[in-house]
């Protein structure tokens, strides 16, 4: 996030002291504006989370995998979950179809950039959502400009999750 700011971390080790971090970020410039604040939100309809389809899920995280797939499959979808990108590809060649991937950006073996190429060079028209801690620019750059997929910031609710997959498939 630093680096992603323009900013610098410089690191300094000394012997029986421990490591020093220095973290440097760029001065805002123009004049600071004040958020107005926002007026109370009406209350909305809930809307209808529920869905189906195959979902085959790429994440290395136990903890989030077990999450997402819980989430998916109460709200009435099928979860191939894969605790790697390797794995994620074995599922996805096994599954014969698959209706949407959502895949973590960085993981062992294989990561999400990657087995996207490869999914892509089987089913071009699959859509994707990645998911990560890191900020959508720090890896679209690696990726075709053409290329099209939906991104979901970690840390993410059940609710966000849901609507993210529902709004993919709809597109």
């Amino acid at each position: 996030i630093v680096e992603q700011t323009g900013g610098t971390i410089l690191a300094e080790s000394v012997l029986g002291a421990g490591p020093t971090f220095r973290f440097s970020l760029p001065r805002p410039t123009g004049p600071l504006e004040e958020e107005a604040p926002r007026p109370a939100e009406p209350e909305s309809k809930v809307a209808d989370l529920t869905g189906q389809g195959r979902v085959l899920l790429g994440e290395d995280e136990d903890a989030v995998r077990a999450f997402a797939s819980r989430a998916l499959a109460n709200r009435g979808y099928e979860v191939l979950a894969a605790a790697s990108g390797v794995e994620a590809l074995e599922l996805f060649e096994a599954a014969g179809t698959v209706d949407i991937v959502i895949s973590d950006v960085v993981m062992p073996e294989m990561d999400g950039p990657t087995l996207l190429r490869e999914l892509r060079a089987r089913d071009p028209a699959l859509k994707v959502i990645f998911i990560s801690g890191y900020a959508e620019e720090a890896f679209a750059r690696n990726l075709p400009p053409s290329e099209r997929f939906s991104f979901l910031p970690k840390p993410f609710s059940l609710k966000q999750l849901v609507a993210a997959v529902s709004e993919t498939l709809r597109a």
